[in-house]
């Protein structure tokens, strides 16, 4: 299927020359002077090699048929990731480098989208947020505000990231999964 390139997204699944593609970033670039491009940093699901790609945002490519599916984690074994398809309990397994950073969200038994082409696994989407816990934090300097400081703290994933101030060890919070960032403290 056709499409404009300036409509690709994150995760998407392109055929360029008979090979399969997927895009890790794109960007809508518009100078103030020429024409808006489109800047596509992508990985070739074959062999692993990363491309960067610059298209008129009129340009068309061909987005590749995956079928996305909705996968239960099951466990990592080494460098493979193994999911259970929930409605038939099909297993498939993922290769780390498919996986990339990703892996450090993924937990036993969270729902995950994985995209196969013709059975092999070549991207994964997972929810935008995950709950984690603080294992480690500075402790609170006094003087400073509770709304506009941040420290840094060490997750139960081994993830490290900045939370508030007020946060301790233990607490349980919300981590945006697209950039690890902190988003708000769990609710449960």
């Amino acid at each position: 299927m056709k499409v404009q390139a300036s409509s690709l997204r994150k995760g998407a699944v392109v055929d360029m020359d008979n090979k399969l593609y997927v895009v890790l970033s794109a960007e809508n670039i518009h100078p103030g002077k020429g024409t808006p491009v489109t800047q596509l940093n992508m990985r070739r699901i074959s062999d692993g090699v990363k491309v960067s790609e610059r298209y008129r945002t009129t340009e068309v490519v061909e987005r590749a048929t995956v079928d996305q599916r909705e996968y239960t984690f099951l466990y990592k074994d080494g460098d493979e990731y193994h999911f259970t398809n929930p409605a038939d309990f099909d297993q498939v397994t993922a290769r780390d480098d498919i996986i990339g950073e990703l892996g450090v969200y993924l937990a036993d038994g969270m729902a995950v989208t994985l995209s196969t082409h013709e059975g092999i696994p070549i991207a994964l989407e997972l929810p935008n947020r995950v709950v984690l816990e603080v294992m480690e934090t500075e402790p609170v300097v006094k003087g400073q505000t509770a709304s506009g400081s941040y420290k840094p703290a060490m997750l139960s994933n081994g993830l490290r990231t900045m939370v508030p101030t007020y946060i301790t060890p233990g607490t349980r919070i919300v981590v945006q999964t697209e950039d690890g960032s902190y988003y708000e403290r769990a609710k449960d």
